[in-house]
Order: structure tokens, then C-alpha cells, then sequence
């Protein structure tokens, strides 16, 4: 998995079970939010986010379990992504500049995303519809590379040009899209005079954006020791009872995000950050020590969960401190069990491997489903279809869009962000 230079700075491999637990979050993803389309009164409580059903209670779904699975995987990379560039001997400075650019590209197609969900009909020029596929188009372009995988010296350098332009046009796109959007009450993403951005929130894409930053800033810091990361992630999650408690009412940076929040989904992603350490550690090379800690991490998380269940509840709008936790403990156990399918058990590596395959590229994935409309949606019945038609339409819909993905990707075409 990793081996230790003169240098003191592991050398990083791909991790196979990241990649499988990535491709399962992002199938369940894909399948919960085509499920979201379902008639209520098909799907049952269990298969939506507990807050649907449930406005004011405590507690929380598989569905709730999807996004912060996510975040956490985010900061599962951050030692193979960041650590990477470390080791090949990239100044901080270099990398934290990549960390930055990386956010702010989160943020704009986030940003994007959430404005085109409020786009009005009397859009100037073309309509709601043709504004979102632009955009979403605009966005896969402007962070594409398309590299044959069969391409000689020569076409490597045409395929090379062809991804700038692509991505040039790509970018362009975007700030197009911004600059000629209208909301209800003629409300634009984006003014040049004076300079405006109309972040009512940031999207999913925004608070991962945000998390990241924060996450990768502890990581250059405090690079793989257990320890201070720990802290930190339980320092984060202490901003969100301070938040509420108003101790940063009057701070210029809660004008920005809420710093609760921020704290308590970064919190998420330290949690993956500290779990994936082992990976890269000496001292936890061996299989018994991997899931040692991974059952010690998952133990702690729950029972701080349990803990401060009874101060903010539950819930994912919220992002309790709970709710964390929680969504912590599961989803490190659930990487433990993909930990041993791909890289210990090698006769269940094959039960891994399709979700492996579409983890590696799961940005792509996202930004198909959120643009496509599905397929299945175009079957019609004449009597009202059963929640197993649903089920069997939202999981074959999410094994496409990963498939589709994946073949991408073996062909060259890539989202690199």
C-alpha cells in the first residue's frame, strides 16, 4: 500500500477498497435521488431522508448516511491525493494552491447547480432546460482530459491541445451561463458591477468544496499524525455548539458559510482523513492492525454519538454533531468490509471490483445524473407501479450512469478536478 522514502514521506498507491467504497456510495446515491421521484405513498420511511417524513424528530435513514459517506471518503483520499504530490517533492505552496483551485472549482459548479434549480421560464434567449444542460456540458468540458490510452508521441501531443480547448471552452461556458442566468425576480447568478454571487447556499458540491479546504489545510499541517488529527476532528465538531450558542454572530467569516455547519461536515471529513493515515503508516501495515483500528474508531464514534445525542438530536439538515458521528462509525465499517473483499480475501476481489471500477471517476458520474433525465421515466403504465418497479428502475438507471462512466474513463475521457 505505501512505502517510507529517505525522505520521511510515504509513497502512495491507489487504494482499491477506497475506490469500491467510493463506486458503492456514489450507485447509492444515484438510486436514492432517482427514488426522491417516487409518489409518496410507494416508498416506504426507511428509503427516504428521515426529515421527509419526519420534520421535526431524531433520527436518520440509509439515505442519510449517503452524504457524509461521501465527505468521508473525501477525506479518505486526502493522503494518496495530497501525499502523492508531497512525495514527487511539490512545495506546500504548490500543493496548497491546487487545494485552493479544487475548492473553488467545487464552489462554482455548486453555485451553478443550486441557481438552476430556482432558473425562471422568461429566461432571456433560451429556456430553463437548455440553460442547465449547457451548464452541466460547460462544467464536464471545463475539467476534461481526453487521453487515448493507445495514443502515440505524436497524437499524445493533438489529444493534449484538444483538452485545453475543450476545457477553455469548457470555462467559458460557465461564465456564460452565470452572466446570462435569471432567476425568479430577475435574481442573476452573477454581476460584474458591482461584483455579486448569489450563494443562497452553496450546494452539495459547495459544502464538500468547503469541507475539503478545510480538511486538506489540517492534512498539510499535521500530515499523518494520529493524534492531532483526532483533535482536530473533535475541535471541529466543538464549533458547531459554539455556533449555536452565537459566539460567532457577529464573526465576518459566519457571513460567508455557517461556521457550525462547515465545522461538523469537515468534521466528516477529518474522520476519513485519520481512518485513511493507517493506510500510509509503518505502523499499521499489518491486516489485524488495519481493522484494529478501524473497530476502535468505529467504537469511539459511536459512543460520542451516543453521547451527545440528547443535546441537538439527529439530523442530517442540521448536521448534528450525532449525525457525524454516527455516519463516521458506519461508514468506516463499511470500508472495513471492503477493505477485506478487495485487498484481503482475494476470491471475494471480484464482488469489489464493479464498484472499484466506477469509484474512480465518480465526479463525472454525479454531474451525468443530475443532467440526464431517466430513461425508464419515459415507460408508462396504466395502472400506478409498485415500489419493487421503482427499486429495479433507480438501481439499473445508477448502474448505467456508472457504467457509462467507466467506459469513459477507458477510453481516455476523464473529469479531472
Amino acid at each position: 500500500m505505501s512505502t517510507e522514502p529517505a525522505n520521511g514521506v510515504p509513497k502512495m498507491a491507489r487504494s482499491t477498497s477506497i475506490d469500491a467504497l467510493r463506486g458503492f456510495v456514489m450507485f447509492t446515491m444515484i438510486f436514492v435521488n432517482d427514488l426522491a421521484g417516487a409518489p409518496k405513498k410507494v416508498v416506504p420511511d426507511w428509503m427516504v431522508h428521515f426529515s421527509d417524513r419526519h420534520k421535526h424528530g431524531s433520527g436518520m435513514t440509509f439515505v442519510d448516511l449517503v452524504f457524509p459517506g461521501f465527505l468521508f471518503i473525501v477525506g479518505m483520499s486526502i493522503p494518496f491525493a495530497l501525499g502523492g504530490r508531497l512525495n514527487r517533492g511539490e512545495a506546500i505552496w504548490k500543493t496548497y494552491g491546487h487545494v485552493i483551485l479544487r475548492t473553488l472549482a467545487l464552489l462554482a459548479i455548486g453555485i451553478l447547480m443550486v441557481n438552476g434549480e430556482s432558473a425562471a421560464d422568461e429566461s432571456p434567449g433560451w429556456s430553463p432546460e437548455l440553460w442547465g444542460y449547457t451548464m452541466f456540458l460547460s462544467a464536464i468540458f471545463a475539467f476534461t482530459t481526453i487521453s487515448p490510452p493507445k495514443a502515440g508521441a505524436g497524437s499524445a501531443r493533438f489529444w493534449r491541445i484538444f483538452s485545453l480547448c475543450v476545457r477553455g471552452l469548457g470555462f467559458v461556458g460557465m461564465v456564460y451561463c452565470a452572466l446570462n442566468f435569471h432567476g425568479h425576480h430577475d435574481k442573476p447568478v452573477l454581476t460584474l458591477a458591482p461584483f455579486s454571487i448569489n450563494t443562497s447556499w452553496y450546494g452539495i458540491l459547495g459544502i464538500i468544496g468547503w469541507a475539503y479546504l478545510v480538511a486538506a489545510s489540517v492534512y498539510l499541517v499535521f500530515r499523518n499524525h494520529r493524534t492531532a488529527l483526532l483533535g482536530c476532528m473533535v475541535l471541529l465538531l466543538c464549533l458547531y455548539p459554539a455556533d449555536k450558542k452565537g459566539l460567532f454572530d457577529d464573526f465576518w467569516l459566519n457571513r460567508i458559510f455557517g461556521i457550525g455547519e462547515i465545522g461538523a461536515h469537515a468534521a466528516i471529513v477529518v474522520g476519513g482523513l485519520l481512518l485513511a493515515s493507517i493506510l500510509v503508516a509503518a505502523d499499521t501495515v499489518a491486516v489485524r492492525a488495519r481493522a484494529r483500528f478501524t473497530v476502535l474508531f468505529a467504537l469511539g464514534c459511536a459512543a460520542g454519538a451516543l453521547l451527545l445525542n440528547g443535546l441537538y438530536g439527529i439530523s442530517k439538515n442540521n448536521a448534528t454533531p450525532s449525525w457525524c458521528l454516527w455516519s463516521c462509525a458506519i461508514t468506516a465499517v463499511l470500508w472495513l468490509g471492503f477493505y477485506f473483499m478487495s485487498d484481503v480475501f482475494q476470491p471475494a476481489k471480484i464482488m469489489a471490483k464493479p464498484f472499484s471500477m466506477a469509484g474512480q471517476n465518480v465526479l463525472l458520474a454525479y454531474l451525468f445524473s443530475e443532467m440526464l433525465p431517466s430513461p425508464f421515466e419515459l415507460i408508462h403504465f396504466d395502472t400506478h407501479p409498485g415500489l419493487a418497479w421503482y427499486v429495479f428502475r433507480c438501481a439499473a438507471w445508477a448502474i448505467l450512469l456508472l457504467a457509462l462512466t467507466a467506459g469513459l474513463n477507458r477510453v481516455g475521457f476523464r473529469l479531472k478536478l
